[in-house]
């Protein structure tokens, strides 16, 4: 009988233990990540919006702008994680998200008055401003938690929210049908739900780095490898097939399950660390001293409050911890600043004109869901090539980041002339390189950012270093390729001897109506790459050697 209880009590503690791991938060943000990625289905669900409310190409872009906005504007969120725990971090971006897009669902399904422009800005920039919270929350956390495998963590991270749009199709097929409007509702419940199952699991741990912590990650690599090339598949099939309910519901339900096989990963990791934990115990309770790392806290605090202003433009060595002004006003940020602004913002324009860019070259209306789920599923493996392969090439072979950048915004031009001088099918390999592309940037972005002024402001700076991409998705989306588009559209208008009035929404056919917007944008890009080349060589022997450093 005492034997059962001890052994009860043992279970107990073991699941106690596993809950708060380090290895189950990674499982946990891993599923927070893969709801994230909402903002990139805005193809899907955008003619929704332009039909039911009668809106032109610019009025829709400028929906897409604030969409950019207020997915790319994180200082909000960073600000909050400095001086509040992780838990309200990721309440706040649930509230947030929910209130956002349930209300633009409202709107579309005509259960409330139609609302104005400035509202339904107000709707989905509050809704797409709600996945910082998620990132800061927890891919901020795992990258302290786990600060030797930074890359590595963010390519895993940001690749599942790659994958979310192609999640998200198949389960909105599965649960609502081809019904593109509930996929708003989709969006606005699931993701909520998600943050605050696992609101109390994600938090920092104490670091305590495993001799097998690498092979761990790429076992999580390898599973969700499989979970993209499974998705990809269900998108080929989809097209080539025609799927009843219960297909629909059966591939749904397999994407569920890989979703959570890295669980049975996390399981045996966290059982070796409770093993050695057992080990450990009496030793560490002769040495514990808590006191002496409050002591340092405290020491830490008293030095910065009397330096930070003082030293604005006297910045540490790259690679040490900066503050907030001495990293804003950088030069390597202002860099980063505007190859966020052509790299990030011609991408976002593109992904943003999907489903109007699949219209005009007369592609059918389940295609545009096949570019989604491309770009989606290539955003993936961008974000996981460029996390894993730039880590690798980092310290083999000292490659700079800021040079593999340029690598990666070349790929982006490359989607942007196909889609200026369509063939074919171009539209889709042009969503592949776009969609890998578009994923590399963001976990090189954020990688750059913490080698270059160190992890201890980190929640707030990778925040501020997507700020320029709204401004680039606002000047080239809504003042370049929108203006353009409605441009070609009332000459079309025009040429059938019709007026603005006479329709309700301004549509554009043919392969004029999007050729010179992305000629511009591959221009912008390819500028761009040219100054980031130059820049990346001239600083390289810096950057490699103190890379390392945080």
């Amino acid at each position: 009988m005492g034997s059962e209880i001890h052994q009860s009590g043992q279970t107990i503690r073991f699941l106690i233990h596993f809950l708060n791991g380090r290895w189950f938060m990674v499982f946990a943000s891993f599923l927070i990540m893969a709801c994230a990625g909402a903002t990139y289905l805005f193809g899907t669900y955008s003619k929704d919006i332009k039909s039911t409310l009668g809106y032109d190409q610019t009025t829709l872009n400028l929906l897409g702008f604030f969409k950019d906005l207020g997915a790319n504007v994180g200082v909000m969120s960073g600000l909050i994680a400095e001086v509040t725990p992780t838990w309200f971090v990721l309440v706040i971006g649930s509230a947030m998200n929910f209130v956002g897009y349930f209300m633009i669902w409202l709107t579309v399904t005509g259960r409330v008055a139609k609302p104005r422009v400035w509202q339904m800005c107000l709707y989905i920039c509050i809704g797409a401003n709600s996945q910082n919270f998620a990132n800061t929350g927890a891919l901020v956390t795992c990258v302290k938690n786990f600060p030797e495998s930074r890359g590595v963590m963010l390519g895993l991270l940001k690749g599942y929210v790659g994958l979310s749009g192609a999640i998200f199709t198949q389960l909105y097929l599965a649960i609502y049908g081809n019904d593109s409007k509930s996929l708003i509702l989709l969006i606005a419940w699931l993701p909520a739900v998600v943050s605050l199952v696992f609101v109390y699991s994600i938090r920092e741990k104490k670091v305590v780095r495993q001799r097998n912590e690498i092979n761990v990650f790429y076992n999580f690599l390898y599973i969700s490898i499989f979970l993209a090339l499974f998705l990809m598949a269900m998108n080929i099939a989809e097209k080539q097939v025609h799927f009843t309910k219960a297909a629909y519901i059966a591939s749904a339900t397999v994407c569920c399950v890989l979703l959570f096989v890295p669980l049975t990963v996390t399981v045996k990791q966290e059982i070796e660390v409770w093993n050695m934990k057992k080990l450990e115990e009496p030793s560490e309770v002769k040495i514990e001293k808590p006191k002496k790392e409050t002591d340092l806290k405290e020491d830490g605090e008293k030095k910065e409050m009397k330096s930070c202003l003082l030293t604005v433009f006297d910045p540490p060595p790259r690679g040490e911890d900066y503050t907030i002004l001495q990293a804003l006003l950088s030069l390597d940020m202002i860099i980063l600043f505007l190859a966020t602004f052509c790299g990030l913002g011609s991408s976002l324009t593109a992904l943003d004109n999907l489903g109007q860019i699949g219209e005009s070259l007369g592609y059918p209306n389940h295609a545009v869901s096949s570019f989604v789920s491309l770009v989606s599923i290539w955003n993936y493996f961008g974000r996981v090539f460029s996390g894993f392969v730039s880590e690798y090439l980092l310290a083999k072979h000292k490659l700079p980041r800021p040079l593999m950048m340029t690598l990666v915004l070349l790929l982006s031009c490359a989607g942007h002339l196909l889609i200026a001088f369509p063939v074919p099918g171009s539209v889709y390999i042009a969503s592949i390189l776009m969609g890998f592309s578009f994923g590399a940037q963001l976990p090189l972005l954020f990688a750059i950012i913490s080698e270059l002024f160190g992890l201890k402001y980190f929640s707030t700076l990778f925040n501020c270093g997507q700020l320029a991409s709204p401004l680039g998705s606002y000047i080239l989306n809504v003042r370049v390729t929108g203006m353009l588009y409605d441009r070609e559209a009332m000459k079309q208008l025009t040429a059938r001897g019709l007026t603005r009035k006479d329709v309700k929404d301004l549509t554009c056919l043919g392969s004029q109506c999007y050729k010179l917007p992305f000629v511009i944008l591959a221009a912008v890009t390819f500028l761009e790459r040219l100054w980031l080349w130059r820049e990346s060589h001239e600083s390289e022997s810096v950057m490699v050697s103190d890379s390392r450093k945080s």
